[in-house]
């Protein structure tokens, strides 16, 4: 037997003014055919475990298009023409295929298309047969959509957040298919879609409130017939109609069963709902609490959070160390201009420069001082750990370590990037321990990385572009009612 795989990775930010061109993807990751499984298989990444799995199973992989791009606004209308036509030129030339695993990120918005992965679900779906074996995975981030859920057979979103069981997801979707090829299963699914949208500041698979709610799906997979069950938390920075948590059941067969399981996990969700209201504390407060803390202490910057596609060049947190004057302090910022005269200043030397602040007015003022260059790398490292997002590689593009005369330590990237593994600052030759604060632009994506060198980690409601204050956002095609917006009612 011979199984495709496709994969269309984006989460859209629909509150930012960048869109997300095919450039965006090609930095990240564009490719097709074999190229796929030289960079992909072996990693943390769901991709990875589709190659294993069907590897182990003795079928033959048949990459297709893995296309991924890091998290930014809305995918330009000709980006995903040209991916779609990779997609139908990789059909047109593989030859019969028994099946396909699809990696959708599941909140991609297009502009031309807001539900951009239930889109071209459906066209695949459409081109292959109603009856045509089709197993996808998801982020828990995703928007999931009706029309996402009628393209495949069974969809599974991965369990944890941070994503380190990427690889485990793409393994458990491999065997859902593999079952379904040989006829011992036949995968049938339902999803529910309360009208509640989960703070992004909640979404914290390993603590209250989410845990609970995890060990109830646990719970309800050991009923006779579960194959499988997934939580959506959602991305609440897309405003698109399928904003929102919702759930999914994957049964043998048993449609009946699929709709109570989903009933039951949406009904604990709604009953708890007020326990997914964000709760953090201001910049302020955050730094006042680290200051007298035992440090390393990390503070996750909620406003300008990379993984959802924010700026990266945020400045609001370094502004109040600047200006107290301490204490030491690493933050990472994207600013290409910067990183040109630093390059140019040259190590060991100082000037005055303009850091940060640079993309939009939604994530702090430039920062003015005077810097002194402590030294420039080519911004590529490795990670081999599970991280969130899976990756094995990043480029940060040339990098440029600068520091003030207030104690603060930038890193100065020419490329956004997520800050989801550690050697974005190791790499660098930055020793984590040497700073009592330690910046990292993200929700819970950092945790991974950032608490085996951290004693403490801080979550600040910064302003921007993915603040945990819904509040700020001007939403006009959600769903209504929608809980924190609206209260609601539930039967």
């Amino acid at each position: 037997m011979r199984v495709g795989i496709i994969g269309i990775y984006h989460e859209s930010n629909t509150f930012i003014s960048m869109p997300t061109t095919l450039d965006l993807f090609r930095q990240s990751a564009l490719l097709t055919g074999d190229a796929i499984r030289q960079q992909y298989d072996g990693v943390h990444h769901e991709v990875g475990g589709f190659f294993q799995g069907l590897d182990e199973a003795k079928i033959e992989s048949v990459p297709i298009l893995l296309a991924a791009a890091t998290p930014s606004g809305p995918v330009t209308a000709e980006a995903l023409d040209a991916m779609l036509e990779m997609v139908w030129q990789g059909l047109d030339t593989v030859g019969k295929l028994d099946g396909l695993l699809l990696a959708p990120h599941g909140a991609a918005v297009a502009e031309n298309h807001d539900d951009m992965d239930g889109y071209w679900l459906s066209l695949v779906r459409d081109r292959m047969g109603t009856s045509f074996p089709i197993v996808s995975t998801i982020d828990p981030h995703a928007n999931l959509s009706p029309e996402m859920i009628a393209a495949c057979d069974a969809t599974v979103a991965y369990r944890s957040n941070p994503h380190l069981d990427q690889r485990r997801v793409g393994l458990e979707a491999t065997q859902l298919l593999i079952g379904r090829l040989r006829g011992d299963i036949n995968p049938t699914q339902a999803a529910a879609f309360p009208p509640v949208a989960i703070n992004i500041e909640r979404q914290l698979t390993t603590q209250p409130p989410c845990l609970p709610m995890y060990e109830l799906a646990d719970k309800l997979l050991e009923r006779s017939g579960m194959l499988s069950n997934s939580i959506v938390l959602g991305f609440p920075f897309a405003d698109v109609s399928e904003m929102g948590s919702s759930f999914i059941a994957v049964t043998d067969g048993d449609a009946s069963l699929a709709e109570q399981t989903v009933r039951e996990m949406s009904d604990f969700l709604v009953e708890n709902r007020q326990t997914f209201v964000a709760e953090s504390i201001s910049i302020e407060e955050a730094l006042e609490e680290a200051v007298h803390s035992e440090g390393p202490v990390c503070l996750l910057d909620i406003g300008d959070n990379v993984g959802g596609g924010s700026a990266a060049d945020g400045t609001w947190i370094a502004h109040a160390v600047h200006q107290r004057g301490g204490p030491q302090t690493l933050v990472c910022i994207n600013d290409s201009a910067a990183v040109m005269q630093a390059r140019e200043v040259g190590v060991g030397n100082r000037r005055h420069m303009t850091i940060g602040g640079k993309v939009d007015d939604l994530h702090g003022p430039p920062l003015e001082s005077e810097i002194t260059v402590q030294s420039l790398h080519d911004g590529h490292f490795t990670e081999t750990e599970p991280r969130h997002g899976g990756r094995a590689s990043y480029d940060m593009g040339p990098t440029v370590v600068v520091k003030t005369d207030t104690q603060l330590t930038i890193v100065l990237t020419s490329r956004r990037t997520p800050p989801f593994s550690l050697g974005q600052v190791t790499s660098c030759g930055l020793d984590p321990a040497a700073f009592h604060i330690l910046v990292a632009k993200g929700v819970h994506a950092p945790v991974a990385a950032y608490t085996p060198v951290s004693k403490r980690l801080i979550r600040v409601n910064t302003p921007g572009s993915t603040s945990a204050d819904l509040s700020q956002f001007e939403f006009h095609r959600r769903r209504q009612p929608l809980f924190p917006f609206e209260e609601i009612g539930w039967k």
